[in-house]
């Protein structure tokens, strides 16, 4: 159990790759623009969808998602899914200074902040994981916002991380909310900001 935990959090660390491979590519000049990131960000998200459609409808059933998912999310949309789906939305909403930072907040600000987690599901979690969350989400932040605004997209990121959103029955992974709490705080902040 513990090393599917592990290899969960290396699979969440992975995204930041993508950001990587943006900077990396418009640092180098490889023509990869921010409209074709968008289009490259859109069709793995629906490359996800796709997935979990084959497996939630059809029954496909690899045994990868056996150590990737975990048990309630058997009959639900699986994280994966919705983690590439919050990173699309945020890439197409927002421009590259706010969307980067929200996707590096899910990223690796979630699994570094699930380390000193205790795993157990509560309302809201303890300070330790907040404080935890808020500070890498910061860090994050900073090369890509001004402060103020990174301190914002932060706390954005923290409350989508520690607090539980329950519409019914049904829990709200963080993985949908994290990016999108992250760049909707950031715009604001940088909107209502004097000049």
């Amino acid at each position: 159990m513990m090393a599917d935990e592990l290899k969960r959090r290396l699979v969440h660390a992975s995204g930041s790759g993508l950001v990587a491979l943006y900077l990396l590519a418009n640092y180098l000049e490889l023509g990869l623009t921010w409209p074709r990131f968008q289009v490259l960000m859109v069709a793995l998200a629906t490359g996800a969808l796709v997935l979990e459609f084959l497996r939630l409808r059809v029954g496909l059933d690899w045994r990868l998602y056996d150590v990737l998912t975990r048990e309630y999310e058997q009959d639900n949309p699986a994280a994966y899914a919705l983690y590439l789906i919050s990173m699309a939305a945020v890439v197409v909403v927002f421009e590259p200074d706010i969307a980067l930072p929200a996707m590096l907040m899910l990223a690796l600000g979630d699994p570094i902040s699930g380390t000193v987690s205790d795993n157990t599901l509560k309302r809201v979690k303890p300070p330790k994981v907040l404080g935890t969350m808020f500070l890498v989400s910061t860090v994050i932040a900073i090369p890509f916002l001004p402060i103020a605004a990174a301190l914002v997209a932060a706390l954005g990121a923290t409350l989508a991380d520690g607090v539980t959103l329950e519409i019914r029955t049904y829990i709200i992974d963080d993985n949908l909310t994290i990016p999108i709490y992250a760049a909707c705080l950031a715009f604001l902040a940088l909107e209502l900001a004097p000049v």
